[in-house]
């Protein structure tokens, strides 16, 4: 049993670099993923749109600028949107009521996002009020 489990140790410690390359599809690429459409100005309002939502893998990176492949979806959709004539605001509606509203870079003020719109204000006051409070202090002395 010992050596059962010694050598399925060994396989997954050998297997696991290899992950990252068994994590993406190996089906081509959606239509538009990284196609631009013919119509400059359809093209300029989904640049504008997929540069304000968030890439769901990435997180930190708009899904204009992600090489994820769940990215390159969510573009080919926004692009085949656009092109059957939707609006850019209905495609974001969209997004934020199937992915919530973290998926905007701009999320709403509402109850449950006030915090990240006050709490930098505070933190810099806050700041601004122990910095001055430290040099007054060594001016006296």
């Amino acid at each position: 049993m010992r050596r059962l489990l010694a050598i399925a140790g060994a396989a997954t410690l050998l297997a696991s670099p290899l992950a990252p390359l068994l994590a993406d599809s190996l089906m081509p690429a959606a239509r538009y993923a990284n196609e631009q459409l013919a119509d400059p100005k359809q093209e300029r309002q989904a640049k504008a749109l997929m540069e304000t939502i968030r890439c769901l893998v990435c997180q930190g990176q708009s899904i204009a600028d992600s090489d994820a492949e769940m990215a390159g979806d969510m573009r080919a959709l926004i692009r085949t949107r656009i092109e059957a004539g939707e609006k850019p605001e209905a495609i974001r509606a969209w997004l934020i009521e199937r992915y919530g509203d973290w998926v905007s870079f701009t999320p709403p003020l509402d109850r449950l996002t006030w915090p990240l719109y006050l709490l930098p204000a505070l933190f810099l006051g806050l700041g601004i009020w122990i910095t001055s409070g430290r040099l007054k202090r060594r001016r006296k002395s």
